[in-house]
């Protein structure tokens, strides 16, 4: 099965500008297949993600955290969980206004204190060449970090894949998918 999904997607729950709902409304509209919500784990309430389970929706929702991480100074990891599997993806690089190589330094640290899986090569949805290259020995994944209306769907993944939580996960591990841009 031929699935499209955005990883990094902001919500009210956190500093997004769309609910839940909404966000779900506009991803299924532009034919997305899954999303994962992954909002701001010091903006993040107890229980915020409580009204997706009423939705309708013929969503995957993956419901994540983009946890902030201190390693001289903070950096973003997404922590994406799935039936048994997570994933964690270092967020934004070319966000943190550093040198290449300072930039390779803090993922190394940072994959000492958690399993990271992969990540983004994109800012705010538009590509980051400077990332996808081989130095960076972790998969590289397009998203848009979406955060309101005009950010989503920027850039997003394509895989033939079961429609599985866990499968997808395990796909993104494994890099058998494509990166998308609008």
């Amino acid at each position: 099965m031929h699935l499209k999904g955005a990883l990094h997607v902001h919500t009210t729950c956190s500093d997004g500008r769309l609910t839940p709902a909404e966000t779900i409304r506009v991803y299924e509209a532009m034919g997305f297949d899954f999303i994962a919500l992954t909002d701001h784990d010091h903006l993040l309430g107890w229980n915020s993600y409580h009204e997706i389970e009423s939705i309708q929706t013929g969503l995957l929702i993956f419901t994540g955290i983009e946890l902030t991480v201190f390693e001289k100074g903070y950096v973003h990891v997404n922590r994406i969980p799935g039936d048994r599997e997570v994933l964690h993806i270092f967020n934004h690089p070319a966000e943190l206004g550093l040198p290449f190589f300072k930039v390779v330094a803090r993922i190394q640290a940072i994959k000492r204190r958690y399993p990271l899986d992969a990540i983004e090569i994109t800012s705010k949805g538009f590509k980051t060449p400077e990332y996808d290259v081989p130095e960076i020995d972790l998969v590289k994944v397009a998203t848009d970090d979406a955060h309101t209306r005009l950010m989503c769907g920027r850039a997003w993944i394509e895989m033939d894949c079961v429609r599985n939580r866990d499968r997808i996960i395990q796909a993104i591990r494994a890099g058998d998918f494509w990166n998308c841009y609008v």
